[in-house]
């Protein structure tokens, strides 16, 4: 397993942090799109992300793999990856679970890395990048730096294939627990997290990361001179009446029927900001 990671970074050295959370989080990542109803319908919906632009043979960058619920998605689709995450802990259970899913074939490597800085890989290295489950949204202040690393390392033509915390989303879904820091900690600490999405003004938050809205994704690819060609929420109509979900989960055409009919909310525009994470293909142009 090597190590990819950068040595000194500027910035306010969140990313340690991170990789302490990460290492802390172990096995509970590996169940969080699956515990619930909301998690289920989120992995469908980036599930199919994938197969609408990874084709079979590519190879591919997974930079935040964690601990392979997608890398074994890849593999199902015929990708060849380099596995990567910034946590240690996340990469040995990305190899317990990827092998025990009999998806190491796919596996190039798993390395130690930094989304902001992927020096170790040469421009044009891979056919597509994916950076799921919110790593640009780790990255702060640095998250255009890290965008533009994703579409340096794909070749002309090829595609970065991210999601991000949603602002407006995670509102929606979480607001009681919101509605309780904001009335433990005061309404201007609110008001910060709403105008920034910045979770790090929250005291004594132990899972801090960078919220985005769909307009701002939209600047982000923007800034990297890459082209948008997709998006999506994660999630619309799967966040509320988990109670009516459940019972339609137990029919397994009716629930299929709801998954299509999900999908094509998440991906119209106007839903784009209504789920947990934001989805977006971009493509590397000349």
């Amino acid at each position: 397993m090597r190590s990819t990671q950068p040595k000194d970074l500027p910035g306010d050295g969140s990313a340690e942090a991170v990789r302490q959370y990460y290492d802390r989080f172990a096995e509970q990542e590996e169940h969080r799109l699956t515990k619930d109803i909301p998690g289920r319908v989120s992995f469908d919906i980036h599930r199919r992300f994938l197969a609408r632009h990874i084709k079979p043979g590519w190879r591919v960058l997974e930079i935040g793999a964690g601990p392979g619920t997608f890398t074994v998605a890849l593999a199902d689709l015929g990708a060849q990856v380099v596995v990567a995450d910034l946590s240690p802990v996340q990469l040995a259970l990305n190899a317990q679970f990827v092998a025990a899913a009999g998806a190491e074939h796919a596996v190039e490597r798993r390395e130690v890395a930094d989304i902001r800085d992927l020096s170790a890989y040469r421009g044009g290295d891979f056919d597509a990048v994916v950076a799921y489950g919110g790593p640009l949204s780790y990255a702060f202040e640095q998250e255009q730096r890290a965008m533009a690393e994703l579409v340096r390392v794909v070749r002309l033509g090829g595609v970065v294939l991210a999601s991000v915390m949603s602002l407006w989303g995670t509102w929606r879904a979480r607001l009681p627990g919101a509605t309780a820091l904001e009335l433990h900690h005061g309404t201007a600490v609110g008001d910060r997290v709403l105008s920034t999405g910045d979770l790090r003004h929250v005291p004594g938050m132990e899972h801090v990361c960078r919220m985005f809205t769909w307009a701002e994704t939209v600047a982000l690819v923007a800034g990297s001179g890459a082209q948008l060609i997709d998006g999506s929420a994660s999630n619309w109509a799967s966040l509320h009446d988990l109670d009516f979900l459940a019972g339609l989960e137990t029919e397994p055409s009716r629930w299929q029927q709801f998954l299509d009919r999900e999908a094509t909310a998440c991906a119209a525009e106007g839903a784009r900001d209504g789920g947990t994470h934001i989805l977006f293909a971009a493509v590397r142009g000349t």
